[in-house]
């Protein structure tokens, strides 16, 4: 499961168009549940003295919620494929963060280098999915915790078909009335949620590497936030 590389090269694409307003249509097309849920998915999965790699980090939204859970106190590494949303990070940390840049399936540290590995909203991105668990396990210290905050894709199908009409039809509404223009290439979204496993099989790929999962769900599963323990 994954994106595959054609597809992901599209969605990457599209990603670095829509920067200008990323955060702004994000905030309003999770129904303004975003910071919610990013709060409830870190919440006591990141502790002061933590070292922790934020894996398509986009603007740092992950590790900056963390950092404010935590009163700071954290080492925070920002990995992202796109060069310009990390140049873009500035407001978000008074003291600039490290950075890399990269993909998930090919996770540029050693092993054993984080207590937390955190992504939001972005793990659906992967070209591989389960090259890129398989990558974020062993950059973990025994004991680590993967945070995933994404979309959820239900088990059942009728509210499954909700949210897939929710994505297909009502997003790309708000977003045209958020972003303008732009804030229609969110359709692409819709395209990685095909690819998305239901949330009962993305738990049971994370348990093919992890011991442990905690696995929370929103909006009638349609959003997820779930602990993977090392």
């Amino acid at each position: 499961m994954g994106l595959g590389s054609s597809y992901w090269g599209e969605v990457i694409a599209v990603l670095r168009e829509i920067i200008p307003v990323y955060d702004k249509v994000n905030s309003y097309i999770s129904l303004g549940k975003d910071v919610e849920h990013r709060n409830r998915g870190i919440r006591g999965r990141v502790n002061q003295g933590d070292s922790i790699l934020d894996a398509g980090s986009g603007f740092g939204n992950m590790s900056k919620t963390a950092e404010r859970i935590c009163n700071g106190g954290i080492k925070i590494t920002l990995y992202d494929p796109l060069v310009p949303m990390l140049k873009n990070t500035g407001t978000y940390f008074e003291k600039t963060p490290d950075m890399s840049c990269g993909v998930f399936e090919n996770i540029p540290f050693r092993e054993e280098s984080f207590d937390a590995v955190l992504c939001g909203y972005s793990l659906r991105d992967a070209i591989s999915l389960k090259i890129a668990i398989s990558e974020i396990h062993r950059v973990l210290k025994k004991g680590g915790r993967f945070v995933i905050v994404d979309l959820g894709k239900p088990d059942s199908p009728i509210i499954r078909a909700g949210v897939s009409l929710y994505l297909r039809m009502i997003l790309p509404v708000i977003a045209f009335s958020v972003g303008g223009k732009l804030g229609l290439k969110f359709a692409t979204l819709y395209g990685t949620y095909k690819r998305w496993p239901q949330n009962k099989k993305l738990e049971q790929m994370l348990l093919e590497k992890f011991s442990r999962v905690e696995f929370e769900k929103d909006l009638m599963g349609g959003a997820i936030m779930v602990a993977a323990y090392k």
